[in-house]
């Protein structure tokens, strides 16, 4: 019969503690996110931090995860949407509902988390321009998608779409950030589908 014991169960809620850093990195942003800011937010110490989500890289992964699957969750559901058009709205209207949640930082973790960044956050800009690119190419292959459907014009280009939809997402964060309400944002994303390419 073994003699090894179970390891100590942890004394703190792994997920509640990511959400509190994740809003943490998305107040502060990742260079203005101290470890004893992060700590103190999560009510651990520094070694437990370590021993449960890794470095400060680590966990600021994991909080952009989180927060993918939270606040975020939008860009998935948004793809969802029958038509191109409804995918750019609801994508939009989406982001302007994320940028403003009561509650929440205003603004986007994935584009106020890596501005300004320097060598030190050089790894969390990188980590956020992929998560954007990321976001982007499915925007960009669901245009593709409705191109191949007849949803789209065939001479639309899904590519510049995507990227138009995602710079005025990113325009409305940046917007929220320094204080825009809601109902202005939303006039805004409306004003950039009026001209919508006809199918």
């Amino acid at each position: 019969m073994s003699d090894a014991r179970p390891g100590r169960p942890r004394a703190f809620d792994a997920d509640a503690a990511l959400e509190k850093a994740m809003l943490v990195f998305w107040a502060q942003g990742y260079e203005g996110a101290s470890l004893t800011d992060l700590t103190e937010a999560m009510g651990i110490s520094r070694k437990s931090l370590y021993a449960a989500y890794g470095n400060k890289e680590d966990l600021f992964r994991k909080a952009l995860r989180a927060y993918t699957d939270g606040p975020g969750a939008y860009v998935v559901q948004a793809l969802r949407a029958p038509t191109a058009h409804a995918v750019a709205a609801a994508f939009l209207a989406g982001s302007v509902r994320a940028n403003t949640l009561p509650g929440y930082p205003a603004g986007c973790l994935g584009v106020q988390g890596a501005l300004a960044a320097g060598e030190h956050g050089q790894v969390a800009h990188d980590t956020l321009a992929a998560w954007r690119a990321g976001g982007q190419e499915y925007l960009r292959e669901r245009f593709q998608r409705a191109v191949d459907e007849g949803d789209l014009p065939a001479g639309a280009d899904p590519d510049l779409i995507a990227r138009y939809v995602m710079t005025v997402a990113n325009g409305i964060a940046v917007q929220a950030a320094g204080g825009a309400c809601g109902a202005d944002l939303q006039r805004v994303a409306d004003a950039a589908l009026r001209h919508w390419p006809p199918a």
